[in-house]
């Protein structure tokens, strides 16, 4: 269960500590998702779910420079335990068989995710430079959901099967 994070309260370190936790599980999320894709032998899915994970852990390096340049080694303190699925995908929303649609429409939602909790943040936020942090971080969504968008729309569309075209039948013991 996630704690509630004192907006208010916030102090540019601790929004800081908090962006690059929330890099840190999406890319752990995606890299999971890529495995299960390999798993089930749908590689192009997976191929773009390590991608994403890249990017996700480029994002997280360069927001944990940011906050060791400023702050250098101090102690966190605000933990994972406060965040949960803020860009991450959904755990249900990788699919044995995902098409590469399937797989990249799960990443837009995650982007979306990300951009309705910085925008749901930002009316709480008191101190300035932690404004203009969610701020920048709420932008950096809509430019990823933009990036995303322009995959897609150079895939083919999807074959029209279902998910649920794929499950196997229950067979008696």
């Amino acid at each position: 269960m996630a704690t509630r994070i004192d907006f208010a309260n916030l102090s540019l370190m601790d929004a800081l500590d908090l962006a690059v936790l929330i890099e840190e599980e999406a890319k752990e999320r995606y890299e999971e998702f890529a495995a299960q894709m390999e798993q089930h032998r749908t590689p192009d899915a997976a191929a773009f779910f390590r991608l994403m994970a890249i990017n996700e852990a480029k994002h997280g390096q360069e927001l944990a420079a940011r906050r060791a340049e400023l702050f250098d080694d101090a102690p966190r303190s605000v933990s994972r335990a406060m965040i949960f699925d803020v860009e991450a995908p959904d755990y249900d929303a990788a699919r044995a068989f995902m098409s590469p649609r399937k797989a990249m429409k799960a990443a837009l939602a995650s982007e979306v995710k990300a951009y309705a909790f910085f925008v749901a943040a930002l009316p709480a936020l008191q101190d300035a430079d932690v404004r203009a942090l969610f701020e920048e971080l709420r932008d950096e969504e809509i430019y990823h959901q933009e990036l995303v968008k322009t995959q897609l729309a150079k895939l083919p569309p999807d074959s029209g099967l279902s998910d649920e075209d794929f499950v196997d039948e229950p067979t008696a013991q």
